[in-house]
């Protein structure tokens, strides 16, 4: 393996806090294109948001 195709260290990806609980996350590849748009971390948090 080249280290050019290596995968990213967790430490290494983007995080920012959750909107909802204020915990940090970290950056997923399933969020590769919406990343800007995702502002919680589970769907837990998601579903408790305040109206």
């Amino acid at each position: 393996m080249h280290s050019s195709m290596r995968k990213p260290r967790k430490a290494d990806l983007p995080s920012r806090p959750c909107v909802h609980c204020g915990r940090p996350f970290t950056w997923r590849k399933k969020w590769e294109r919406v990343w800007d748009e995702v502002r919680y971390c589970s769907d837990r948090c998601r579903r408790a948001k305040k109206p």
